[in-house]
């Protein structure tokens, strides 16, 4: 398979200056200083880099979806700045978290304000199909923020099944990707057929992406990942996991320890409380059966790209799969 290392960071950098040129305001510092510091942090620009690819794959030319693909980025680190407010995250790509740089209240209006830049954006785009470009925008943006009270509530809820955290997942994850295929599939003038396709393609990386997220939170390396390693035990965080380790565990003292996580008992703070967690899901097998969930989720993204009709795009979007499911943080 062709290798589109090079076509990858090109488009990644072409985002990156898109991005910069859109934030040109200075005043006030206090608002426009944090958000040059999280849009500098870089990140892989994954979702632009496939709202690109996939009008590319569809045959168009990949310059008509920069702005609609800017958007999107400039979307998903609204998302990330509020996360980082909700987790009381300290660090974000390595790199300290606005709120923590600055305060709350600053790094909710600096997140904000990302949203009226990403519609800029968004409004600089040139289709036939804006009201529909619009639509999966609106969608995604109010999907997400589903997910994300989902993810919350469930941090208290006691009864969270592995079925609500797909649900969940699909909200707060994939839901973002797929809009990225479709409206690059739009932008490129697509068929229904096609970016149905592409959006099945979006949901099911979407959903090996976050198990992998999952997976890198409490194997990854701290340096790598940029941020602390069991984050999601420390917070409680209900996941596949935790879920299934909880299913599978058949002594009362391993399942007392998972228990604690469910029920945010004080030691789960404790970093030898993540290791203990760690040997725990590695005792009955929940690594290797997030692992075999991560390929079957693959395996049905990679199917839908069969009704893509060009070589060359099903490459370029199966090498995209290839990338993001293979990373080390």
């Amino acid at each position: 398979m062709k290798d589109y290392s090079d076509k990858y960071n090109s488009y990644k950098t072409e985002i990156n200056n898109l991005i910069k040129s859109l934030v040109i305001k200075t005043e006030p510092r206090n608002l426009y200083d944090p958000i040059r510091y999280i849009l500098s942090g870089g990140g892989k620009r994954l979702r632009p880099v496939l709202t690109l690819f996939s009008c590319e794959a569809f045959g168009s030319d990949y310059r008509n979806a920069l702005y609609a693909a800017t958007a999107i980025e400039l979307l998903h680190n609204f998302t990330l700045v509020h996360d980082d407010i909700m987790d009381n995250a300290d660090t974000r790509r390595g790199k300290i978290t606005i709120h923590k740089k600055w305060d709350r209240d600053t790094a909710i209006l600096a997140g904000d304000h990302l949203i009226a830049l990403s519609l800029k954006a968004l409004n600089m785009t040139s289709s036939n199909n804006m009201k529909r470009i619009y639509d999966y925008y609106i969608n995604s943006l109010s999907e997400v923020c589903e997910g994300q009270i989902y993810d919350k509530a469930f941090e208290k809820d006691r009864n969270v099944s592995i079925n609500d955290y797909i649900m969940m997942c699909r909200k707060k994850t994939s839901k973002l990707l797929e809009s990225c295929t479709a409206i690059g599939g739009i932008i490129a003038e697509a068929s229904d057929n096609e970016i149905k396709s592409a959006e099945i393609y979006a949901e099911n990386l979407g959903l090996a992406f976050q198990m992998q997220d999952d997976l890198l939170d409490i194997m990854g390396e701290e340096e790598n990942f940029g941020k602390k390693t069991g984050g999601d035990i420390r917070e409680g965080k209900k996941t596949f996991l935790l879920l299934k380790a909880i299913e599978l565990a058949g002594d009362d003292k391993d399942r007392n320890v998972l228990i604690s996580v469910i029920n945010k008992d004080d030691v789960i703070s404790e970093d030898n409380f993540v290791n203990l967690v760690r040997e725990i899901y590695l005792k009955y097998g929940v690594i290797n059966e997030a692992n075999k969930v991560v390929k079957e989720y693959t395996e049905k993204a990679v199917s839908a790209l069969n009704n893509i009709k060009t070589k060359e795009g099903k490459e370029l979007l199966y090498w995209f799969s290839e990338i993001i499911l293979n990373r080390s943080h």
